[in-house]
């Protein structure tokens, strides 16, 4: 980021030296460079943007952030680009911007949905839930009504044309938000020689610091916003700092984890957007330390008919003004309970405005404040609220009355004429990320609103985020919390020299908080809105409390409060605060709703980043695969990775190469690519205790040098994963795993070990991507094993089945594995994963001799079907227990406990007609069978709902055996060896089968095939 400069001659910190274009509903607007939308619409008189959710009533700019709850529009109408739920509060204006209001028909200005308006008495909170179940239809009958009646804007129609990136980066220090806290923090964090990330929300840095008058407030003798530039320019010289404005922190995850969304390009007309850019970014940023200056949130009053639009938060007007130099009204009344609007109402005097009054619900106000109001002559109503207010699309006036001390009002009613109606109900910090992080919230009376309490991570709130609102406070607290970042990082820092401020500037005092300002009508009239985007008033909470919702979570989802493309900034605390006052309790008790990622919408473009298309699911691949794809190899995606599934030559059909290979494989040699096995390095002297509690069968006397199959069940029984585990020495196994099952065996394992078993000494390490494999089946493996390994005697006379040794290659260190998933003699060579291609062309050069063949994931089922080996994921489908495969004698009876034994037997386990594990063959033995179909008992497929036996779970042709193999799960299939039954098939009479043991080649041996 370079600096900008900070500001410009004419007013507010955008270019008025040129001008830019726009439509909004139709209608030309010019801006300036720099202007967001609400801004340049207010500088227009047009404060009406949007109609709310529910009773389509008007609404307008209340904000000038991400705060803001209902400024919503659409953005284009080319279908790929078109953009719902913009907040004009955050757009910034290009030429040729199109905008319209959404959620409104036929227009902006006349939309039928009002009329919902009319039938506000009749549509309380639960509408829906209480109309919409019972006669004359019921839900399903309302359903496609109701969904094309909601929502707001419309999503894009046609695929996206823009481009979008994610990145990974790690920092010493991130520091989330750029006003004066942040500034501070990344500046002590920098100087100290830290790798610094700040981000900052909008387009420039400053914060609330740009919200300052530049006349009356100085930081070092210097205009706010010079000051901004000055610091902002010393950030950007640090090599080691990373400024990212428009990016917003929008997820705070574990370990210090926090999600950056930065819109790059939103800010530019589409076609002029740099080529060499993305539209969008997420970067995934690893922190170690995080400070959070994420600023406060101005809290507005609820108050009978507080939602017109002309009705804002004071310290918005003064962002409008000071940054934006556009003045939202020329006859301002401020509402207030605290002291910082009282400076909004002498800023608003001024450039320019007339101040209607200030209106005060205290009545013990600063002395110092009454005096400047009254040499002013500004107007003082101390102990007062506003009662009502008058105005169709934009707020005309407003009545005043004196409050009483029983929570009521007296005397009579005061008529005030007003175009702007500045709010302020105090501020609060903005916890959102801090409670994300898993912070825990405290209460602060004085200030009516939570504050971050201990912290989770390695995390520290700075300035208005931490309850700090005055600005000396709020660099103190950032030039405080940078230092401790950077050192606890590692760096040896120094707070910085604080600029000397100067100014009228003060913090809000000590506001007095009501939840909701009487009005002194009844209740059921009176329209006191809460959130201001789904149309949720007092009346709405007073009911779900009434109808026993009265935990605030359940009290947001009657209500829909907070539930908002905003998520409650502004509307959150009133809620708890009125839902406290209701119930009689304090707030810290009620508590807050919970604070989830994101922090605002992110559009699923961003999130995406460049997965997509092609590059939609990331895939590993082997060290092997660019051989692979160079010799024609046909892939297929087997977990995160692609395996080689046959090798096609030109000229040969799919079949035809997986006969080739299974033939190679079971006659002479043939080699297959096993990098993507799951392996797991289990290290520690408990290790064969820990191998006993998740096998099935015993590991207590497995000797180093030696392998054993081992399968793993749940606690419920069921077989989830198997492979082969080797002992290299007592305190150290090599384990493997399916290919797609790795990462979930490993975070399985890890489960145990640190929740369950943490007496154990035991260290688990992913080694799948260290180790390359390649796997050698056939009579000739040995032959290229023994000429490949120097010195290695590869006689499986001597090379006894499931061992393994060490060896090398041209003096490569390598692990040859005597062990075979084909049923042929089989070895696996392991190698360093750098290694891996040269592995493969040495065994291709080796073989050659012996006529070796590639062989992939195709072949592969093909030959373990034929020894009748499981698939885990093919033959079990998490319903299969060892006894259902017929695999009884891999389950121990004589160790002691393992995961899953107690579910074995369980009576449901033990029944005879479980299904179990057998062959089949087709009585035709070219007819090969469908995966999946279903075995049934007759041979003529009986009207639904048939009678299934159990159904195929792997089919083949088989070369070796020159018919069709399938292998099944059938009730009380063990029981059934012999007999004939049928599988079903579409169109045509069911396929007759014999049920037999799964061993297809001990059956070729016996003559029984």
């Amino acid at each position: 980021m370079t600096a900008q400069p900070y500001r410009r001659p004419s007013g507010g910190l955008i270019d008025r030296s040129r001008l830019v274009r726009f439509r909004f509903e139709g209608r030309d607007f010019a801006a300036h460079p720099g202007d967001t939308l609400a801004s340049a619409l207010i500088a227009a008189g047009q404060h009406m943007v949007a109609r709310s959710f529910k009773y389509h009533r008007p609404r307008g700019i209340f904000g000038a952030g991400s705060e803001d709850p209902a400024a919503l529009v659409q953005i284009g109408r080319d279908p790929a680009r078109t953009e719902p739920n913009v907040r004009v509060t955050e757009q910034e204006v290009y030429d040729g911007l199109e905008v319209r209001a959404q959620n409104v028909w036929p227009s902006l200005g006349f939309d039928i949905g009002a009329l919902n308006d009319l039938l506000w008495p009749f549509l309380p909170a639960g509408f829906y839930y209480k109309t919409f179940m019972g006669p004359p239809g019921n839900w399903m009958t309302f359903e496609p009504f109701i969904r094309r009646a909601a929502g707001m804007g419309r999503a894009p129609t046609a695929p996206d044309p823009d481009r979008y990136e994610s990145i990974n980066r790690h920092c010493d220090v991130l520091v989330v938000g750029g006003g004066p806290a942040g500034l501070m923090a990344a500046l002590s964090a920098a100087r100290s020689g830290a790798r610094v990330i700040l981000a900052e929300e909008t387009d420039r840095l400053g914060g609330r610091l740009l919200a300052l008058d530049p006349d009356t407030t100085r930081l070092g003798g210097k205009a706010p916003a010079e000051w901004v530039h000055g610091v902002a320019a010393e950030l950007a010289g640090m090599a080691e700092v990373r400024i990212l404005t428009r990016t917003v922190a929008f997820g705070y995850y574990a370990q210090n984890f926090v999600g950056l969304w930065e819109r790059v390009c939103d800010h530019l007309a589409p076609n002029d957007r740099p080529e060499n850019l993305p539209r969008q970014r997420v970067w995934r940023v690893r922190a170690r330390e995080v400070v959070l200056a994420t600023g406060g949130i101005e809290r507005p009053l609820v108050f009978h008919e507080n939602d017109r639009p002309g009705i804002m938060l004071a310290g918005a007007v003064r962002t409008y003004v000071h940054r934006y130099g556009v003045l939202p009204g020329r006859r301002v009344l401020v509402f207030a309970n605290n002291d910082s609007a009282w400076e909004a109402a002498f800023d608003l005097q001024r450039v320019g405005a007339r101040i209607a009054g200030i209106i005060d619900i205290r009545r013990d106000i600063a002395p110092d404040l009454l005096a400047m109001a009254a040499e002013r002559g500004i107007s003082i109503h101390p102990g007062s609220a506003i009662t009502g207010t008058s105005g169709r699309f934009r707020v005309s006036g407003a009545t005043v009355r004196k409050l009483d001390g029983s929570g009521g009002v007296e005397g009579p009613v005061t008529a005030v004429e007003c175009d702007l109606i500045a709010v302020s109900g105090g501020w609060m910090p903005n916890v959102a990320l801090f409670s994300q992080s898993r912070g825990k919230l405290a209460f602060d009376e004085a200030m009516g609103a939570f504050r971050p309490g201990q912290s989770w991570q390695a995390e520290r709130s700075a300035g208005s985020a931490a309850g700090t609102f005055d600005i000396e406070g709020c660099l103190r607290d950032g030039a405080k919390a940078g230092s401790q970042a950077a050192a606890k990082a590692g760096f040896t820092a120094r707070m910085p020299r604080l600029p000397r401020v100067e100014g009228d500037e003060r913090p809000q005092g000590s506001p007095r908080i009501l939840s909701e300002v009487p009005s002194g009508l009844p209740k059921h009239k009176v329209r006191a809105f809460v959130d201001l985007q789904d149309d949720v008033t007092t009346k709405d909470l007073r009911l779900a409390l009434d109808e026993g919702y009265d935990s605030i979570e359940h009290a947001k989802r009657y209500t829909t409060t907070g539930m908002g493309t905003d998520q409650g900034k502004v509307a959150g605390m009133n809620a708890v605060a009125f839902v406290a006052d209701t119930l009689g309790k304090p707030v810290w008790q009620v508590g807050t709703t919970t604070f989830r990622q994101p922090y605002k919408p992110v559009t699923f473009g961003a999130l995406a980043g460049q997965h997509v298309g092609g590059h939609f699911h990331p895939r590993r691949v082997t060290p092997m695969h660019a051989w692979h794809k160079a010799n024609g190899a046909v892939f297929e995606p087997v977990g995160d990775w692609l395996r080689a599934r046959a090798y096609p030559k030109p000229g040969e059909s799919f079949a035809q190469a997986v006969a080739r290979e299974s033939r190679a494989a079971r006659e002479a040699v043939a080699v297959l690519d096993a990098s993507t096995l799951g392996k797991i390095d289990i290290r520690g002297k408990d290790a064969r205790t820990f191998l006993n509690r998740v096998y099935t069968n015993a590991w207590s006397k497995l000797a180093p040098g030696r392998a054993r199959y081992g399968l793993m069940l749940g606690e419920d029984g069921m077989v989830m994963d198997d492979g082969v585990t080797a002992c290299i020495a007592d305190d150290h196994f090599h384990m493997t795993t399916t290919t797609g099952g790795a990462a979930r065996v490993l975070n399985w394992l890890e489960d145990y070990l640190q929740t369950e078993w943490r007496d154990l000494d035991v260290y688990l390490t992913s080694v799948t991507e260290q180790w390359a494999v390649a796997s050698l089946s056939g009579p000739a493996s040995a032959g290229v094993i023994a000429d490949l390994c120097d010195g290695l005697d590869a006689d499986p006379d001597r090379f006894e089945f499931m061992s393994f040794r060490d060896a090398t290659i041209d003096g490569i260190p390598v692990r040859v594995f005597r062990i075979s998933f084909t049923g042929a003699l089989a070895y696996e060579i392991n190698i360093a994963a750098d290694y891996g291609l040269w592995l493969w062309n040495r065994v291709m050069e080796a073989g050659a001799a012996y006529g070796i063949q590639p062989y992939g994931t195709e072949a592969m089922h093909l030959l373990r079907a034929e020894k009748g080996f499981i698939i885990v994921g093919q033959e079990t489908d998490g319903t299969m227990t060892p006894m259902d495969l017929r695999m009884d004698w891999i389950v121990s009876r004589t160790k002691g406990d393992f995961i899953g034994k107690r579910s074995l037997s369980r009576a449901d386990m033990v029944r005879p007609d479980r299904k179990q594990l057998v062959g089949l063959l087709t009585e035709d033995p070219a007819l090969m069978l469908e995966e999946g179909a279903h075995v049934i008992g007759t041979d003529t497929e009986p009207q639904p709902p048939v009678p299934m036996l159990g159904h195929v779970t792997s089919s083949y042709m088989s070369p070796t055996l020159q018919r069709s193999i399938a292998l099944a799960v059938v009730k009380g299939g063990g029981a059934r060896i012999g007999e004939r039954l049928w599988v079903a098939r579409k169109g045509a009479r069911p396929i007759p089968v014999k049920v037999t043991e799964t061993d297809f080649l001990k059956l070729r041996e016996d003559g029984l095939v």
